[in-house]
């Protein structure tokens, strides 16, 4: 069928069209950073949801954190529509509250809002602002378009053209483009037609609704001094996490009116089968989270949306092939956890990857070179950020180790991952060749420090106790938020990354110490042993990076060890502790997943980087190629160039 014509009179060139598949979040974002850098690509985004969408009961991916808030307000220019149609969060919140009221138990987060902004997103009224902006911008924004065929293009001798096939208001079309993206999302059209799709260790549910209110936890509580803890005292702007053994609950505010409400869930613990409809979730927050069933219960009429994924967490073979001119973007190919919404930051580094490879490409250098170290820059994040999660949720419900989780995983993304992408280091393929050494040091204590925290875990836990511990408080990681904004020339990066790896060595020795102090049976070595700098294990402790612990004589119940307690006394058959002496209600027999680590938890042993001489052959390839597509092309080169661990 013939083609239709782009924005302009003159005919379209399948070889200047870049077709994406799935105008969601990642395609329309994607489209947007392409038009930014090139004024003349034809772009076509094909979605199959018809515009516009509707607000609030539309996708989950509704919380950003710094690296996606970054993108869509300053690459992508939408400060004014963020700060304007949508709310600003008040960062993440947590407390240890299963089967207990909020203000008697821990509270973690921030009293006041942190220098770098992050935001609530209400995904229908913000996809409709960028299709909006899509088509104002010249981009071929087709919706309502059910795509029927895609047939890739691998003859390099040929005329290197994809066809896609598709079906839209009764009509068949069909598109030939140069490149082509994927972002169809969890439908994964190249995954699945490529046969990419990797599971990983990580298993867990999740269920979500939407309520067409409000729904303000500061209600839940008389206490003034409680009440107070905040300025302003606006806890509802928050993502607030309600955590516990196996589990934790969101609760996301949309700038729709609707309130977002998820559970997410170790498969084990917390079996799918128990919440997959609205009445049996609501079973479950009668046992685990009274109060917001309570809540919900009074708003059952503005009931929006009910749905749930099961396995939810996977990753991909392959994302980019340069030589082939095709990529995948967001959820088409890999997908964390929620925990802490890294979805936006990955949709972030995918789609600068992707324009940057198309730049390469459409300058005449060889762009599977740039896809093979991107494509393995990406995984190597991807990596980096798995062990936090994985055989990580049992730990969820302990107030005194879970804060030390959390501060140990903000000063890793904040001071590693942010810092690459806020300075603009990730696609400098030169920049990430000399930082290898330091990152693969840095990712070794990461996944030792994870394996210390769930061992921590299983050695015993103290009761709850009610406090606020509060991240604005501490100067050095208010300030760590700060800095990521901050213009740094060459030396001043590499002096804050050392500083900033610096500072996680002191934070392990210090968790490790803390722990120790109580439960001197744990093993500490691993950690010692990763320490980027070994000389630091003898050095003085310095400044006190940790909150607070829990003091025991205070807390709401005794000191209550692991190992040896049986069923009857609050533990279930497969491990999992039943928390305070007072829970009754709950429901013994759906705790499980055991002491042991299991074959679900992702041990990591990682392989040296190699980054350094591989890049640098490739890179004297290319001053020879350039121009051309070269012989790492025409010979399909899909050697990795960052060497991954295995999972």
């Amino acid at each position: 069928m013939a083609e239709r014509p782009t924005g302009s009179d003159t005919p379209a060139d399948p070889q200047n069209r870049v077709v994406i598949l799935g105008g969601g979040l990642a395609g329309l974002s994607l489209a947007l950073q392409l038009r930014q850098r090139f004024a003349e690509l034809d772009i076509v985004v094909l979605e199959r949801r018809s515009h516009p969408v509707p607000h609030a009961a539309h996708k989950v991916g509704e919380s950003t954190v710094e690296i996606g808030a970054h993108y869509f307000s300053e690459v992508l220019g939408l400060k004014e529509h963020l700060q304007t149609s949508q709310l600003k969060k008040f960062g993440f919140r947590f407390f240890f509250n299963d089967g207990r009221e909020i203000d008697g138990v821990t509270e973690l987060g921030a009293s006041t809002f942190l220098s770098t902004p992050a935001y609530q997103i209400d995904r229908g009224i913000f996809e409709n602002e960028l299709g909006r902006l899509a088509l104002e911008r010249g981009i071929r924004f087709e919706d309502g378009a059910l795509v029927r065929q895609v047939d890739l293009s691998t003859d390099r001798s040929g005329d290197r053209l994809h066809r896609v096939s598709y079906q839209r208001g009764g009509e068949q079309h069909e598109l030939a483009c140069g490149w082509l993206v994927d972002a169809s999302g969890r439908v994964g059209l190249l995954k699945r037609k490529l046969d990419l799709a990797k599971a990983n260790a990580h298993r867990a549910n999740a269920v979500w609704l939407r309520i067409s209110d409000r729904l303000d936890v500061d209600d839940w509580s008389g206490d003034a001094e409680w009440l107070a803890r905040c300025n302003p005292p606006h806890r509802w702007l928050s993502t607030n996490h309600l955590c516990g053994d196996g589990y934790w609950v969101w609760l996301i505010p949309l700038a729709s009116g609707s309130h977002s409400v998820g559970i997410v869930c170790d498969a084990d613990a917390h079996p799918i089968e128990g919440m997959n409809t609205f009445d049996k979730a609501m079973e479950w927050f009668a046992v685990h989270q009274p109060q917001l069933h309570a809540e919900l219960e009074k708003r059952r009429d503005k009931l929006q949306d009910f749905a749930f994924f099961k396995n939810f967490s996977y990753g991909c073979k392959q994302v980019f092939d340069g030589g082939n001119r095709w990529a995948i973007t967001g959820e088409a190919g890999l997908f964390l956890d929620p925990f802490y919404s890294p979805g936006s930051d990955f949709i972030a580094i995918s789609n600068t990857f992707i324009t940057e490879m198309i730049a390469q490409d459409r300058a005449g250098r060889p762009a599977a070179m740039y896809a093979d170290i991107y494509q393995s820059i990406y995984f190597l994040l991807y990596e980096n950020m798995l062990p936090i999660y994985t055989g990580q949720y049992r730990m969820f419900g302990n107030s005194e180790v879970m804060p030390v989780k959390v501060l140990w995983d903000y000063t890793y993304y904040w001071g590693v991952m942010c810092h690459l992408y806020f300075q603009e280091k990730l696609w400098d393929v030169g920049a990430m060749g000399r930082l290898q050494k330091g990152l693969v040091a840095v990712q070794r204590l990461n996944v030792a420090v994870q394996d210390f925290l769930r061992a921590w875990d299983a050695a015993g836990r103290s009761g709850d106790q009610p406090r606020m511990l509060d991240q604005a408080s501490m100067p050095w990681f208010a300030e760590l938020n700060r800095g990521l904004t901050d213009t740094l020339d060459k030396q001043a990066f590499q002096a804050r990354l050392v500083e900033n790896i610096e500072r996680l060595d002191r934070i392990a020795l210090q968790i490790v110490a803390r722990a120790r102090s109580e439960y001197p049976q744990l093993d500490d070595s691993a950690v010692r042993a990763n320490l980027t700098d070994p000389a630091l294990a003898d050095a003085p402790a310095g400044e006190d990076l940790l909150f607070p612990p829990l003091l025991a004589e205070q807390a709401n119940g005794e000191l209550r060890p692991h190992e040896g307690e049986d069923q009857r006394d609050g533990r279930d058959g497969r491990g999992f502790r039943q928390g305070p002496r007072d829970l009754s209600r709950r429901e013994h027999d759906r705790r499980a997943g055991g002491e042991q680590q299991d074959a679900r938890h992702h041990e990591v042993a990682p392989a040296p980087l190699n980054l350094g001489g591989e890049l640098h052959r490739r890179q004297g390839d290319e001053q020879q190629d350039r121009g051309a597509e070269g012989d790492a092309q025409e010979g399909g080169d899909q050697r990795s160039v960052l060497h991954v661990p295995k999972e």
